[in-house]
């Protein structure tokens, strides 16, 4: 089975865990900092925040940020659930809105500024599939209206760009990412203040670590805010150390592949729309396309599978989901709900080759061309 996303992981992996282990340290050492210090030098970035999963980084920004009751925050629903749930961590209110389009499926600016009001603090950005948005839009954006902007970089790991928009920005290191620590996250913030406030709240609060009293550079620990357990440990960031270090080849591996799926879906499936046409900075995570209307997705998805071709969706929109539905009820989105009754995501990672796009596509070709068997005339 052809994977949509599959992690590298092996020999030097398994030995910078070894060197964890027969160290003895093994949760916020040196490791830590130093995956933290690499990750920030990548992307350009002064310093940088690990914690336990891009979740819990956008959960502590946006308490950092000074979000809470009574505040709004726009987010988009073409997003990961995450997105959504760290704003009502806070006791904030997301607000969803629309994407640019089906060829287009970032946030939009226009509904974004249509759904502003007096209770508006912050604008979440999500870099779907990895494609940056408009850098100086979004910060005229944000700067005529007094708001915070905070990026989910989730997908977009080691692209330069990524994380120089906004407020701040938290990075994903999920099994499916484009580099894994099975899981973990990492934080940016402009205001070296707000990063050192996540620092102290991943770690319940307290005003020093245990490595830093064993080391003498602390005698003991207060603690001034009510924090959590978000830590990243020296097993994930040993590995992550090895990953960053390869990120930008799988970076590029990705970028090739994606440009040879857009030639090859326009020979074999020219009915079927790859997004982001326009060239844009990208990571590219995942390959969404958008099939033609009256697909039976799930029949067509059944038979790639048969073809042995795994495929996903990415993904249901956000205020469709039970818990978000009765809470915001009304909420229409037509361009999302549009793009997410269409999409579909086909397998995209660095262990595939050129030939493995072709053998993809050829067999989305055949798939459709099966259910138009089917269609009477």
């Amino acid at each position: 089975m052809l994977l949509v996303a599959e992690p590298i992981l092996g020999e030097e992996e398994k030995a910078a865990l070894a060197a964890v282990i027969d160290d003895g340290w093994i949760t916020m050492g040196d490791r830590v900092r130093a995956f933290e210090q690499a990750f920030a030098e990548a992307h350009g970035a002064r310093d940088a925040v690990a914690v336990g999963s891009c979740t819990a980084g956008l959960h502590l920004v946006l308490l950092a940020l000074g979000l809470g009751p009574g505040d709004e925050v726009l987010v988009p629903s073409m997003t990961f659930v995450a997105t959504a749930n760290s704003v009502l961590y806070t006791g904030a209110t997301p607000v969803f809105v629309d994407i640019e389009g089906v060829d287009l499926p970032l946030i939009s600016p226009s509904d974004a500024a249509a759904k502003c009001t007096e209770r508006t603090k912050a604008v979440i950005l999500v870099h779907y599939a990895g494609y940056l948005p408009d850098r100086e839009a979004w910060r005229d954006f944000a700067q005529s209206r007094g708001l915070l902007l905070i990026e989910d970089a989730a997908h977009a790991a080691g692209l330069p760009q990524a994380g120089r928009i906004g407020d701040a920005a938290v990075f994903s290191f999920y099994g499916n990412k484009n580099m894994t620590t099975a899981e973990g996250g990492m934080v940016f913030a402009e205001d070296d203040a707000v990063l050192d406030t996540v620092r102290q709240l991943r770690a319940h609060g307290m005003t020093s670590g245990a490595r830093q009293r064993l080391t003498g550079h602390a005698s003991g620990y207060d603690v001034t805010m009510l924090g959590f357990n978000h830590r990243m440990d020296e097993l994930r960031a040993a590995i992550g150390l090895v990953q960053l270090a390869r990120l930008p080849a799988w970076n590029a591996t990705r970028r090739d592949l994606a440009a040879h799926y857009r030639r090859r879906l326009a020979q074999d499936c020219p009915d079927v729309v790859m997004p982001f046409a326009d060239p844009r900075p990208s990571a590219h995570h995942i390959l969404p396309v958008l099939l033609p209307a009256g697909i039976d997705r799930q029949r067509l998805a059944d038979d790639l599978r048969g073809d042995g071709v795994q495929t996903s969706v990415h993904y249901a929109p956000v205020h469709s989901f039970t818990f978000y539905r009765e809470r915001f009820p009304g909420v229409n989105l037509p361009r999302t709900e549009e793009f997410a009754r269409r999409t579909l995501s086909l397998p995209l990672h660095p262990k595939m080759g050129t030939d493995d796009v072709e053998s993809v596509t050829r067999a989305l070709a055949r798939a459709l061309a099966h259910q138009r068997e089917d269609v009477p005339q």
